[in-house]
């Protein structure tokens, strides 16, 4: 199995007549991925490359049945495309838009939980989720992961850095081993999607053999992670925490990366991971051969 989106996830885009919608768009389909339409004010009745485009995602929706979307709109019109998707029904949504105000996420995170509580929201300011040999939502090269293995032993991943979702998958394909669904819940202060809400859902999956979750410095989200670990989750993990190096007051790639007050250290949520019951690497390769050791110890 694989966790929120497989074969049959219906996709949209909102933004698929701009540059970055259009490139990963096409990408997501060429994958595989059922990109049913696209969605631009002002634009329906044309299309791209084949794929219908609708002026309104409740358009979109009731012509094409599509049940996910993927926001790729600039930082301005993002949280009003967000709310617009869960208004019409949508039930999971990816953001990969860079840049969007705290603020706004923060407001956009509250109306979904109270208005739209059947709608999951993955991002802002994230790659994406892919369910390898199945669907694709997102700016994750397919080629790079690896389709679970059908009976086999298979991984989930869960990764706050978006460059090391991509080599965490990397990792694990040169080993041979299969993913059933990797998802980048991205680095901004307020995620939609959090560790503890992919945990879960992989804890769940009898595809899912081990869990490989990769964190990074700031805020607290590691240390809540290690604490449903320890009281909900018994499949085997490994993981690793980037910026070890980082110095304290200084922010660090995303928007959440920063060590303030003591807080959020590497060494921290390190130390809550392994009291845990976590495999911890001191790199991402290493994060990866602890997993190999793993699997190869239930095979």
């Amino acid at each position: 199995m694989a966790i929120f989106v497989n074969q049959n996830t219906k996709v949209i885009v909102q933004g698929l007549t701009g540059g970055q919608g259009k490139y990963h768009g096409l990408r997501n389909k060429a994958y595989g991925t059922q990109v049913v339409g696209g969605v631009t004010p002002g634009k329906g009745g044309t299309d791209v490359e084949g794929i219908p485009v609708f002026n309104s995602v409740a358009d979109a929706v009731a012509a094409t049945g599509a049940d996910a979307s993927f926001v790729a709109v600039p930082p301005k019109a993002a949280p009003a495309a967000i709310l617009e998707a869960a208004a019409a029904g949508v039930r999971f949504i990816v953001c990969i838009t860079e840049g969007v105000p705290a603020q706004d996420e923060a407001r956009v995170y509250a109306t979904l939980k109270r208005d739209y509580p059947n709608t999951r929201l993955l991002g802002p300011n994230c790659p994406g989720i892919i369910s390898p040999g199945k669907c694709n939502i997102g700016i994750t090269a397919g080629e790079i992961a690896q389709p679970p293995t059908k009976g086999g032993k298979n991984v989930g991943i869960v990764s706050r850095s978006g460059t090391l979702t991509y080599q965490a998958l990397f990792e694990l394909k040169q080993q041979g081993i299969g993913v059933t669904t990797c998802v980048g819940i991205g680095g901004d202060p307020v995620p939609g999607t959090s560790f503890v809400d992919c945990l879960a859902e992989f804890q769940n999956d009898p595809e899912t053999s081990a869990i490989l979750m990769i964190g990074e410095i700031g805020g607290s989200a590691e240390e809540e992670a290690a604490e449903f670990i320890k009281a909900n989750v018994t499949k085997p993990m490994s993981a690793y925490i980037a910026g070890v190096t980082a110095p304290a007051g200084k922010k660090m790639g995303h928007a959440g990366a920063i060590v303030s007050g003591g807080k959020g250290t590497a060494q921290g949520k390190m130390d809550a991971l392994r009291a845990a019951g976590v495999k911890v690497g001191a790199n991402p390769t290493e994060a990866g051969e602890l997993m190999a050791q793993i699997i190869k110890s239930l095979s």
